[in-house]
């Protein structure tokens, strides 16, 4: 697999803790067209874990249902190589307050 300083980012939130596309994008302030196509190829992968959250949840909240993603032991592993090999940014903060993914809580 290609890792580019983007998809090392993307990593890099999902396992600080940012876990769906519009957290991850606030995270590394990459645009959509650059954060969706790299979590899909994370999880095809193998490197992420996604599960859609429950549209009931999504539509109490009156929004779109939104996808999570967790960081396998196999992205992990990616990560420790990539971040070793690009000069990473110390500002990509660590999620706070946000809900757990579904199959946390």
């Amino acid at each position: 697999m290609n890792v580019t300083l983007p998809t090392t980012l993307v990593l890099q939130a999902v396992a600080r803790g940012h876990h769906h596309g519009f957290d991850v994008m606030d995270a590394t302030g990459l645009p959509s067209g650059t954060v969706y196509p790299i979590l899909r190829r994370l999880e095809r992968e193998g490197l992420l874990d996604a599960s859609w959250e429950d549209a009931a949840e999504a539509r109490d909240e009156q929004r779109p249902p939104r996808r999570y993603y967790a960081i396998t032991a196999d992205g992990e592993a990616l990560l420790v190589k990539a971040r070793a090999r690009f000069r990473m940014p110390k500002d990509v903060p660590r999620a706070r307050g946000l809900k757990p993914r579904p199959s946390e809580s």
